[in-house]
């Protein structure tokens, strides 16, 4: 049977599928577990690399953990300093050598900073295109990212 010959099958019996109502779902927040996911580290790298300042590539496991902690209320006033989680660190560079390997950022040899590519760019503004909680803490994180930029240049640090 081929596709034609399924849906022309399917056309002629009375097939019904009930779906009861769905009630909607509240937005979960996202919760300790989620922040060492793949997919949310790899659209901060993605989102870092995007910016005007890029951050070195050695630099981005602590760099994550510190914007993490500066945007998500959990972490706010903790003793545990996220930036030296060593399971972030390795799910860092997972993350990051993921987007290498997909061709969404390239590391510079020269200044081993992460430069955001075409299709990389188009990734994360689509994540920003959609009015969600996820594009809501992006914009958190790029604007602690800012602000942490800003702090270093005036420290007189080096980015």
């Amino acid at each position: 049977m081929n596709y034609d010959e399924f849906f022309d099958i399917v056309s002629n019996k009375e097939i019904r599928i009930d779906i009861k109502d769905i009630e909607k779902q509240e937005s979960v927040g996202l919760n300790n577990e989620a922040l060492f996911q793949l997919p949310l580290i790899a659209l901060i790298i993605l989102l870092l690399s995007k910016n005007r300042v890029k951050p070195r590539a050695s630099e981005v496991g602590s760099l994550v953990g510190k914007l993490l902690e500066d945007v998500m209320l959990g972490f706010k006033g903790s003793s545990q300093l996220l930036g030296w989680s060593a399971n972030l660190r390795i799910r860092t560079v997972t993350a990051l050598n993921f987007l290498e390997s997909v061709q969404l950022i390239i590391v510079d040899e020269n200044n081993k900073k992460l430069n955001i590519t075409k299709l990389g760019k188009k990734v994360i503004d689509k994540a920003f295109s959609y009015e969600t909680d996820l594009s809501y803490n992006l914009a958190l994180i790029e604007r602690s990212y800012r602000n942490y930029c800003v702090d270093s240049k005036l420290d007189g640090e080096i980015l």
